[in-house]
């Protein structure tokens, strides 16, 4: 399914998207110029710790996902037109897949990517499936990019932004692999706890006729959180050199 423009999307767009920025604006105000965060409180636990903590870290997992802005934003356009659970089950496995894998490979491998750029991304990943809702390439280009494929390629990306952030904290290599894999469950749990809401919600606006209406505001809006994303992490990379 993708948006065909109504005359009342006009009307309500400006509050809209004048309302998400602002509230973005708050939060990145309220926070430090940072790359793919991990709190405080978790930084010191996860330098100090050793041994195998399958709990701790599962519930780290957990936490990072239920608090992940920028992946929750990109699921909630990945899944906008998914109307059977049989296929969001397919694409939100297909990103816990991808983030998995590069998340394992990324801390054992020691390989690492500036955090900034990879959140950079991150923020296009939101961009590009607002313009993929939004029909945009079936109009500018004539063909429509596979959507499973970019969401698995997405997920990869997405992963390489937080083990770039754990190898920077120099976790213990005593129990690694298992503290690892805990923390991948943790993360599939937070991101099925977090899914859960949203279907429960889209379920209901589905059903209205407003759905429909703000359709198209709905991921213009997304879009433009995407763009600031984007210009958030590019300025930390600059205030970081």
């Amino acid at each position: 399914m993708r948006i065909s423009l109504c005359p009342q999307d006009k009307r309500v767009f400006k509050q809209s998207l004048t309302l998400l920025l602002c509230t973005l604006v708050m939060l990145f105000v309220s926070t430090a110029v940072s790359a793919h965060g991990v709190a405080a409180g978790d930084k010191g636990f996860i330098q100090e710790s050793s041994g195998i903590m399958f709990i701790p870290f599962m519930y780290m997992g957990a936490k990072h996902m239920m608090t992940g802005y920028d992946h929750l934003l990109f699921l909630f356009g990945v899944i906008f037109f998914l109307y059977r659970l049989k296929d969001v089950g397919i694409y939100v496995t297909l990103f816990a897949v991808g983030h998995s894998v590069t998340l394992l490979l990324g801390v054992l491998t020691n390989i690492s990517i500036s955090a900034y750029v990879i959140d950079m991304i991150i923020g296009f990943s939101v961009v590009y499936k607002a313009l993929d809702n939004l029909g945009a390439f079936q109009r500018w280009f004539g063909f429509q990019p596979n959507t499973k494929v970019a969401t698995l390629i997405f997920g990869l990306l997405h992963g390489f932004g937080l083990a770039t952030k754990i190898i920077e904290y120099e976790i213990s290599p005593d129990g690694l692999l298992t503290n690892l894999i805990a923390f991948n469950i943790g993360v599939e749990i937070g991101q099925l706890l977090a899914l859960c809401g949203v279907l429960i919600v889209m379920g209901y606006w589905r059903k209205t006729a407003s759905f429909s209406r703000h359709a198209y505001t709905t991921n213009v809006a997304m879009m433009s959180a995407g763009f600031l994303l984007m210009g958030y992490q590019l300025t930390g990379l600059i205030i970081s050199q």
